[in-house]
């Protein structure tokens, strides 16, 4: 699902030849998985203990077994996403490979790739390029994740990041901001689930690169 490179591309923003995802892209991929299923399953049990909405999330889907356990896992979890989700970025950027598969994105293209979608019309033949709907999913889960690493911050350490905090509308309309953009990601994983069931080619892809 990666567009080819462009002539004017450094040798270093290049795959090899017949690669869809570079080795570092595939790692950071599996590093970036393993860190939301943690900080999801953690986060599920921290959320148990102090309840925003009047429902719980059973027990044998959370992770930690009490608060502290919870609590550890958790923030080795945000190390993870921080530094590698740093790192994807800096990559990204450094290669051009943001440019490259994510724009151009346009509301005409995302409506006509989606109505394509639904009535069952639209190609993947090409793993190596985004479709419209794609380009937007990733670009909203980039964001999704910022905010969420955010609001963390204002939840793990609200007195230092008083004016973070004072920009979210105080403590518990934060909680309630990291609650939402959790939810929001654990849809575009269910989303993305479905997607790869439909086009199995794609997770070989990201296994083998190709």
């Amino acid at each position: 699902m990666m567009a080819s490179p462009a002539p004017h591309d450094p040798p270093s923003a290049a795959p090899a030849p017949g690669t869809i995802h570079p080795g570092w892209l595939r790692v950071m991929h599996w590093l970036n998985a393993l860190a939301v299923i943690i900080m999801v399953m953690s986060g599920w049990r921290i959320y148990n203990a102090s309840p925003l909405f009047d429902f719980a999330f059973p027990k044998g889907a959370t992770l930690g077994g009490w608060l502290g356990g919870a609590l550890q896992w958790h923030f080795a979890g945000m190390w993870l996403l921080f530094l590698n989700g740093l790192l994807y970025l800096a990559l990204n950027l450094g290669t051009g490979r943001l440019s490259r598969k994510f724009f151009p994105v346009s509301p005409r293209g995302v409506a006509t790739d989606l109505n394509a979608a639904l009535h069952g019309k639209l190609s993947h033949n090409d793993l190596r390029h985004y479709n419209q709907v794609q380009k937007l999913a990733y670009l909203f889960v980039i964001v999704d994740i910022v905010v969420l690493v955010l609001s963390g911050l204002v939840l793990w350490k609200s007195v230092q990041f008083d004016l973070l905090r004072e920009l979210m509308g105080g403590y518990e309309s934060a909680r309630r901001v990291h609650f939402f953009a959790m939810a929001l990601l654990v849809a575009f994983v269910a989303v993305h689930l479905v997607m790869v069931a439909l086009v199995p080619r794609s997770l070989i892809a990201m296994i083998r690169g190709k």
